[in-house]
């Protein structure tokens, strides 16, 4: 093989690598763009309210979140997290959730007793994680990442270890990815 065609070749195949490497690079850099840091750590994102699709709410009572009382979840994610989960059954790699928590207050109203959000008691933030991304980061694992903020500490998850502070509340629905997806009717086709 002339020498001129074995340069062309090496040239040619080093730009095919290196555009490859190009790519995965930035598909990295937009995995869960602004909410993702390339070191891992897990941000609250600040347009979720007025950009993101409300998934569904559950009461609870006796909430652990809420010192006992009656507590709020109400839970969001993008509109095209919900299209791509319509579509598949699945949430997509760099699926971001938050949900939002309140102190619930409860009242009797003229149509019976009723409870509305209250004070702030945090956020939960879960991003979906295909590739394991961040080995070693006790932030991450079971295809997700797992983040609480407190309320008004909105900048920095208090959460140290998914697997002792996270994980125990979502074994119970471990067949469906860890979510309670049967509480959300908007993922229903």
């Amino acid at each position: 093989m002339p020498k001129l065609k074995v340069l062309t070749l090496v040239l040619f195949t080093g730009i095919l690598v290196a555009t490859g490497a190009a790519i995965a690079q930035m598909t990295d850099k937009s995995f869960a763009r602004g909410v993702v840091s390339a070191d891992g750590a897990i941000s609250l994102p600040s347009n979720f309210r007025t950009d993101y699709v409300m998934l569904g709410a559950w009461s609870v009572a006796g909430d652990a979140d809420t010192g006992g009382g009656v507590g709020l979840h109400v839970v969001y994610a993008p509109r095209g997290v919900v299209d791509v989960y319509r579509k598949t059954g699945k949430f997509p790699d760099g699926a971001v959730l938050v949900k939002e928590l309140f102190k619930g207050k409860t009242e009797t109203l003229t149509t019976g007793e009723a409870t509305s959000a209250a004070d702030q008691a945090g956020y939960f933030v879960m991003v979906k994680d295909t590739k394991g991304r961040f080995p070693g980061n006790p932030l991450w694992g079971d295809g997700w990442g797992w983040a609480f903020f407190e309320p008004g500490q909105i900048t920095n998850t208090v959460t140290k270890d998914y697997k002792a502070e996270c994980l125990a509340c979502h074994e119970p629905v471990r067949s469906t990815d860890l979510i309670y997806d049967y509480a959300y009717p908007v993922l229903k086709p």
